[in-house]
């Protein structure tokens, strides 16, 4: 199942947020604390993962300590299902 969730996440941050549909995120890339993705994105990632995964994510959670690469955002995930 992680695999399926790692993937779905790389697919939305390249197509969605990067504009980059052909970009490939590794699982242990930093995605905020590189500047990859800004503030805003963050808040769209969140609102993503809520909706395609089911889980509650508190405002608090959207910060590079959970959310900085694609490894932690399936693990927050998992946990949550």
């Amino acid at each position: 199942m992680s695999h399926d969730v790692l993937n779905q996440l790389s697919q939305y941050i390249g197509c969605e947020l990067l504009k980059q549909p052909d970009r490939v995120i590794r699982p242990d890339e930093a995605l905020l604390s590189s500047g990859l993705i800004d503030s805003f994105h963050l808040v769209d990632l969140g609102l993503f993962v809520e909706e395609k995964f089911g889980v509650r994510i508190d405002d608090f959670e959207l910060s590079a300590s959970t959310f900085d690469t694609l490894d932690q955002l399936v693990a927050l995930i998992e946990s949550r299902r």
